[in-house]
């Protein structure tokens, strides 16, 4: 297909695959598994990948296109970007590729332009820049061991280790003692700390305790608060570092709030980024995405064929639906 773009957002959980016309058309649309090289090796996470993009190359009557955009969890450095764009080259979709953080793909669906910065909140944490001319800010999100702190696996190992702590008097009294083990039904952190270890409540469910955390939050427990406020100093300092390194801080700009937990707009989070924004960054005009993140990577694929802003247009038209 002369010109087309095959747009992948492929996140830990979950594919969305779109084939996309050179004049913005979507014309062919699947989702599939999710996307963990690290856990089953880039072959078989390929292999996950090629059957969401054979159905929606069925759906638009296609067997290529001009140019796959994909965008990919676990792409965090540039070696991994070169191998996995290597793999995808291997599938023959299209005839060029690139490969980017799934957190561009945010990035690019919360902009007019390939301009701005982008800060994701879901299972992990993430920032990243982009500028016209390609140049890009980013950072190696690998979690504790490259300086990360947030994502709502990170709220919920504080506030368990804030909640156990204060059963036990190690730590200062905190409702989240209470309100933690409350949510699976336990009586106690003592009971919960059990059932988490001995694998009565498998590890993926701990995810649910970051919601915990906001609602006592917002019932007014200070240790809670806290944390919340930590979360919000995290996002600002990485936004600010990013706008910094492509020179931005003195320009209007747009800082791009997404992934479940900033998407989700907590007040006291909410409100705590965009104060913190305003000092520190008084130029950034901080919004909440709310468009898929596969719109993201559809753009940037159109972007990269010079496709208009009519194209543009056309393919948001599709996903505002």
């Amino acid at each position: 297909m002369t010109g087309g773009v095959l747009a992948v957002d492929a996140g830990n959980s979950k594919t969305d695959v779109a084939v996309v016309t050179a004049d913005g058309e979507v014309i062919g649309a699947a989702r599939g598994g999710g996307f963990r090289p690290p856990a089953v090796g880039v072959a078989a996470a390929v292999d996950v990948l090629e059957d969401a993009v054979r159905r929606a190359f069925a759906e638009a009557e296609v067997d290529a296109v001009t140019h796959v955009s994909a965008c990919l969890a676990n792409a965090d450095l540039p070696v991994e970007e070169e191998q996995l764009a290597a793999a995808l080259h291997a599938r023959a979709w299209g005839a060029t590729v690139d490969v980017r953080n799934d957190t561009f793909a945010i990035l690019r669906a919360g902009v007019a332009e390939p301009r701005g910065v982008a800060v994701v909140c879901g299972a992990g944490i993430n920032c990243v820049g982009m500028l016209p001319d390609g140049r890009t800010a980013r950072f190696p999100a690998l979690g504790r061991i490259s300086g990360d702190w947030g994502g709502g696996w990170g709220l919920a190992e504080e506030a368990l280790w804030h909640a156990a702590r204060a059963e036990d008097g190690r730590g200062a009294p905190t409702a989240l003692s209470s309100t933690l083990p409350a949510h699976f039904d336990l009586p106690s952190m003592q009971a919960l700390i059990e059932a988490l270890h001995l694998g009565h409540i498998p590890d993926p469910r701990r995810h649910e305790l970051a919601p915990v955390l906001f609602a006592t939050a917002a019932a007014g427990d200070e240790v809670a608060r806290a944390l919340v406020d930590r979360l919000a100093e995290e996002v600002t300092t990485m936004a600010t570092v990013a706008l910094t390194r492509l020179d931005l801080l003195a320009e209007e700009t747009p800082v791009v709030l997404g992934g479940s937990v900033l998407a989700a707009r907590h007040p006291q989070l909410d409100g705590g980024i965009r104060d913190l924004l305003a000092t520190r960054a008084p130029k950034a005009v901080p919004t909440v995405v709310t468009a898929p993140p596969v719109l993201g990577a559809a753009l940037l694929g159109l972007d990269r064929v010079g496709a208009g802003p009519e194209a543009e247009g056309r393919a948001r038209a599709h996903y505002a639906h």
